[in-house]
């Protein structure tokens, strides 16, 4: 099925049977990203969780099998390394695009104390979060910075940002519970921005908030987003946003100034994860028609604009 969506420069064509997967494969997705090759690698809560495929859908090969508790985030950085993050192993880690394992970050099982329901893996436990727990407490969200410092985002039972170096030691980590500057209610997806400042996706807060790498508040974004999942920014600093509450795609500038819009469909509600390529085409994870966050799928959106 093909249908056309957005505006101006910013119109495409959805694929919804983009991915190909090998007979007999179900693979549940939860998030994407595409490396310098526009290889796309899907990460699923299947079996096969790593599955990636060529720019046309075709399936190439899949890792990770047994080796993940819950799928949450995938980031392909500037040198095609795969960073992953596992929400209820409380573990981020690092791996060549095959597969091998450079880097875990963080202790498997070990939770924070920040008030959440420690007992729980419950999604709405981030209402729970009455002060911040360090690292980690249901991890979300992973970016590399050029310098190689990692940040990642705390938010299903913590509400922080947490900043690391190349080799995996903690520095330091900034948010409080709240709707304030520099506080959150479930940082869910991260990004860093050329100017080498980090957009944060305040997901239940419905906006998303820009730091200085030191922790410093900046902004907050003018643009209402429901609910933003992540984000992917483009080669002109066009940044997409899948607003997961609202099941409504956006595209916006750096400063947060709306470019397009679309969605706002149950096909389009809990979309989960975005990615680009080389041709300027986008990756979203959005649900099946009806089947919810238990099927979703990657979507390639073809670019007309």
């Amino acid at each position: 099925m093909v249908t056309t969506v957005g505006s101006g420069a910013h119109t495409f064509e959805a694929i919804e049977d983009w991915a190909k997967l090998p007979p007999g494969w179900s693979a549940p997705m939860a998030a994407m990203t595409v490396d310098s090759q526009d290889r796309v690698y899907g990460f699923n809560r299947g079996e096969h969780p790593v599955i990636v495929f060529d720019k046309n859908g075709n399936y190439l090969y899949s890792w990770g099998d047994g080796m993940f508790a819950f799928p949450h985030s995938i980031r392909a950085d500037s040198h095609d390394n795969i960073w992953i993050v596992d929400r209820d192993r409380c573990q981020v880690f690092k791996f060549t695009a095959r597969g091998e394992l450079l880097l875990t970050i963080g202790t498997k099982g070990q939770r924070s104390d920040t008030g959440a329901d420690n007992t729980s893996f419950a999604s709405t436990n981030y209402k729970l979060v009455t002060r911040p727990g360090g690292p980690f407490n249901m991890p979300t969200g992973v970016a590399v910075a050029d310098s190689g410092d990692i940040f990642i985002t705390d938010g299903y039972a913590n509400c922080q940002v947490h900043r690391f170096s190349p080799e995996g030691k903690h520095m330091y980590s900034w948010g409080a519970p709240g709707t304030g500057p520099g506080q959150f209610r479930l940082p869910h997806g991260i990004w860093i921005d050329r100017k080498g400042r980090v957009l944060v996706a305040d997901r239940e807060n419905d906006r998303v908030q820009v730091f200085a790498q030191s922790g410093e508040f900046i902004a907050q974004w003018p643009t209402k987003v429901i609910g933003p999942a992540t984000f992917w920014v483009d080669s002109n600093d066009n940044v997409y946003v899948p607003e997961h509450n609202g099941g409504i795609f956006s595209v916006l500038t750096l400063d947060g100034e709306l470019l397009a819009r679309w969605g706002g469909s149950e096909r389009t509600r809990k979309c989960h994860s975005v990615a680009g390529d080389s041709e300027g085409n986008v990756y979203f994870v959005q649900p099946v028609a009806g089947e919810g966050s238990v099927g979703r799928r990657i979507v390639k959106y073809v670019r007309k604009g």
